[in-house]
């Protein structure tokens, strides 16, 4: 297979793609007004590489300045989910909506779904929550059925499931697993249920190798589906998504331009990782110019197997702002749910990383009561000192109480670490 090897590889439909959000940017958004000059057709890509990042801190502390078109032409505001910080406005347009609609069209479609498909849906619509309206849109876009459930609710979903006989589910992996769990406690015969296949959203499934981790082997392992990463953020408004090849999240390059730049400030080549840096193309409302996600992933430049040449991203690594210091090691927040989600026996835990009186990180796993006397609590210490190189403190209570702590209502997502 032809490896891209040239990191700064950029068609010249991409350039000229480059030119105009850039241009339309300066000339509408009042925060690029102030920070970049309008580029002309002698615009290179190595122009293109010394322009200013756009950063979180950015979009937060001048929220309203990134928008570029009137009010009166916003049909959408959205928010990110606040996981990494206070959320964030993102407002929308009709194009813009239709830009999302595309995108996860493309991407259900590059998964092997089509029109004869139901598909149900196990994320917030509401709350400004975008991925729930972009994965609504992209069905109806593919002219298929969608039966629209939410979050949370294990009981009504497979009331659901039995009833409409869906093929394809969206939803948080990690949920995924407490449906198999009700499923078993309830004498539900899950593995004879019409799905077919789950589309994952906001937790990875993959390890670095690309094969599944413990979360994936947990879902697949217990019922014969087929799962499908994805790797999306509110603020770039398109997903990078897994192909039937399943070789990696590929890149949707009529929607965004990609950059991954390491540490040295090198862009990464093949196989190597670093922070994702989108600009994206097309949008009205919110365009962002070189955007720095916070996100660390590795980058496949090599032609998938589907023939697609696009660039492809592995599961994300980690997260600038929550590298964790913990007894002169330093970790990521996944290295620790890797540990955990090893054992079957844990089905709901919850991360706390806080500063004791020396400034240091502490890191307290909150488990079910039932661990406190489990057969299995030493064993799951001796996995954390193996994999981690050194243990958490172990906190327990009650096992209702501890879900209510990660599956909270006003949330989009579980939220299994808290930074104190």
């Amino acid at each position: 297979m032809r490896t891209l090897m040239n990191p700064t590889f950029c068609t010249e439909e991409q350039l000229k793609s480059l030119v105009e959000i850039i241009n339309y940017s300066v000339e509408n958004s009042p925060f690029y007004k102030d920070k970049l000059n309008s580029v002309d057709a002698s615009f290179s890509i190595e122009d293109y590489k010394k322009l200013r990042f756009t950063s979180k801190e950015d979009l937060s502390a001048y929220n309203q300045k990134f928008c570029a078109v009137p009010k009166t032409k916003i049909a959408e505001y959205v928010t990110t989910s606040g996981t990494t910080g206070s959320p964030i406005s993102l407002f929308l347009t009709k194009n813009d909506l239709q830009r999302l609609a595309k995108n996860e069209k493309d991407s259900l479609s590059m998964m092997g779904h089509n029109s004869d498909d139901l598909f149900q849906l196990l994320t917030t619509i509401d709350k400004q929550f975008m991925a729930g309206i972009a994965y609504f849109l992209g069905v109806q876009e593919l002219n298929a059925g969608i039966i629209r459930l939410g979050p949370g609710a294990p009981k009504m979903q497979w009331e659901a499931i039995l009833n409409y006989e869906p093929s394809v589910l969206i939803a948080v992996p990690s949920f995924i697993v407490t449906l198999i769990d009700y499923a078993k406690e309830n004498n539900i015969d899950f593995e004879n249920s019409s799905v077919q296949s789950i589309v994952c959203i906001g937790e990875p499934i993959r390890s670095d190798d690309l094969s599944y981790n413990i979360l994936g082997k947990r879902i697949t392992d217990n019922w014969n589906v087929k799962i499908f990463s994805t790797y999306a953020s509110t603020e770039m408004g398109a997903a990078f998504s897994e192909c039937t090849a399943q070789n990696g999240c590929h890149l949707n390059d009529d929607l965004l331009f990609l950059e991954v730049i390491k540490e040295d400030g090198n862009e990464a080549l093949h196989g190597e990782s670093g922070e994702i840096v989108v600009t994206t193309l097309g949008v009205e409302g919110t365009p962002l110019i070189r955007y720095k996600t916070g996100d660390i992933a590795k980058i496949y430049r090599d032609e998938c197997s589907c023939g697609k040449q696009t660039p492809r991203l592995g599961p994300i690594i980690g997260r600038k702002n929550q590298m964790i210091k913990f007894k002169g090691t330093t970790l990521y927040p996944k290295a620790i749910f890797d540990a955990l989600e090893e054992f079957e026996a844990i089905s709901c835990y919850k991360v706390l990383v806080q500063k004791n009186e020396l400034g240091n990180d502490e890191i307290i796993v909150l488990l079910e009561d039932k661990f406190k006397t489990h057969s299995e609590l030493d064993t799951i210490k001796d996995r954390c000192r193996e994999k981690l190189r050194v243990l958490p403190q172990f906190q327990f209570m009650e096992a209702n109480k501890l879900r209510g702590l990660v599956y909270k209502k006003h949330m989009r997502k579980p939220e299994k670490i808290k930074f104190m």
